[in-house]
């Protein structure tokens, strides 16, 4: 596809005279019963699933769905019931002023010029996670959402599960006593092969793989780059490439530790170091399938994130999840839900030559989860939309955790101890700078 086919000056220009003309929403919403107009770029695996918990939602429509592959496309349409119409460039999508709403479920690659652009066009945003790829474009998707005044809600909707708020609230009120370490982790006993290694082809007649590379350099077509599977059984390997995300550290590292910072009341760590590498798995994917990193935090506690792929035990049989090992106990959390295990004191023996018995400094607890958080994060998002309020995933708060996860990597490629200041919003150590940033290839520019 040649991306001039629409001028981007002429859609910039469309782009501001839709901002300017704009109060609070882009089509006729005015109350709590007007009906929301919703786009949805970006149709694979999870962009379907967004638009299927959205449309749960009282009020919204799907009036367009985008995507530059057409299998999915067609599958979203199928989804929409065939409210929506089928779109392949995304800027003609922002340039219809009656869409009120725009939900991006594109590669990571792509979330920071599509939640600029939509700002700008006057759409609120549901952009998924990680935000961005680097962290200086997380910064201009903060700006972009300020400056026009865009309700922009991240989808770490972990947020929006009772269940994750009410382990919160354990961590806040300190009932699990002083803590001093938390444990993250992503494990696995993958095969040894991977994803294999395809050789470079060309792209399938129905992807134009320019559009899909956008503002990352040119490649050619690798059928694990973009990572599709044919019977849909797995989201898209091009989480695993550099170019294009920063492999399981910001696919599920982000979600673990958006609520570590949540329960300690959206702190940053101040210093992180990190080691790993691919050291097991053989395929032609970039990103580690093995690392830990460590993060220290200013209240006074380290966080750990750990990804394997060689082994799976952990010390609650659990794949994922989160350690918060306090004084007085410890909560495992995940999306299944929380289980507390208290620390023991030793008490007083009722007669002489007895063990003293042990008593639990804190009362166990086995809590299921009531819901994933889905629909209550597309609810709060519409609510929000309405109210013109900052969302529970507000782009600022996930720009805080995105830029935690991407630094972890930063740590591990540039062999650098790092030292995050978050007033400058950059590290000390000069030489990490140019993790810190990306070139956008031509014609494609990231301005807020």
């Amino acid at each position: 596809m040649d991306t001039s086919s629409t001028p981007r000056r002429d859609f910039l220009k469309a782009s501001s005279a839709a901002a300017l003309t704009t109060s609070l929403f882009t089509g006729n919403v005015k109350g709590a019963n007007d009906k929301v107009n919703a786009a949805y770029i970006g149709m694979g695996k999870m962009g379907r699933s967004n638009l299927s918990y959205s449309m749960k939602q009282e009020n919204l429509v799907p009036v367009a769905v985008c995507d530059i592959y057409q299998r999915n496309l067609d599958w979203a349409v199928d989804i929409s019931k065939k409210q929506a119409k089928p779109y392949r460039d995304f800027r003609e999508v922002l340039a219809d002023k009656s869409i009120d709403v725009v939900c991006i479920s594109t590669p990571d690659h792509w979330h920071a010029y599509m939640t600029v652009a939509a700002c700008k066009a006057g759409k609120d945003v549901y952009v998924e996670k990680p935000i961005c790829t680097v962290v200086d474009e997380g910064t201009k998707m903060v700006q972009a959402s300020r400056k026009y005044n865009r309700v922009v809600q991240a989808g770490t909707m972990q947020r929006s599960a009772k269940h994750f708020q009410k382990a919160v609230e354990i961590v806040r009120n300190g009932d699990l006593g002083d803590i001093t370490f938390v444990r993250t982790w992503n494990y696995g006993n993958d095969k040894p092969e991977g994803f294999g290694n395809p050789p470079d082809t060309e792209p399938p007649s129905t992807l134009d793989w320019d559009m899909w590379l956008g503002p990352t350099p040119m490649r050619p077509y690798n059928a694990n780059r973009f990572g599709v599977d044919p019977q849909d059984r797995y989201f898209s390997t091009f989480r695993w490439f550099w170019d294009y995300a920063g492999g399981m550290m910001t696919d599920w590292g982000v979600h673990w530790l958006d609520i570590v910072q949540m329960a300690f009341k959206e702190e940053m760590p101040t210093e992180i170091t990190a080691m790993g590498g691919k050291l097991f798995v053989k395929d032609n994917t970039e990103t580690p399938d093995t690392m830990q990193v460590t993060y220290t935090y200013p209240s006074g506690f380290i966080a750990t994130y750990e990804r394997r792929s060689a082994n799976s035990q952990s010390m609650f049989g659990k794949n994922g999840g989160i350690l918060f090992c306090g004084t007085k106990g410890t909560m495992f959390l995940d999306r299944g839900g929380y289980k507390i295990v208290p620390e023991m004191t030793m008490g007083r023996s009722s007669q002489p030559g007895q063990r003293p018995e042990m008593i639990p400094l804190m009362a166990e607890a086995d809590v299921k989860s009531e819901d994933s958080g889905n629909l209550n994060h597309w609810a709060n998002f519409l609510d929000c939309v309405k109210t013109r309020q900052k969302p529970i995933s507000d782009i600022e708060v996930c720009n805080r955790s995105t830029a935690t996860c991407l630094l972890g990597n930063v740590a591990l490629r540039s062999k650098l101890r790092l030292t995050w200041d978050q007033q400058k919003w950059t590290t000390e150590q000069s030489a990490a700078h140019s993790f810190l940033k990306r070139e956008y290839r031509k014609p494609w520019k990231l301005e807020v």
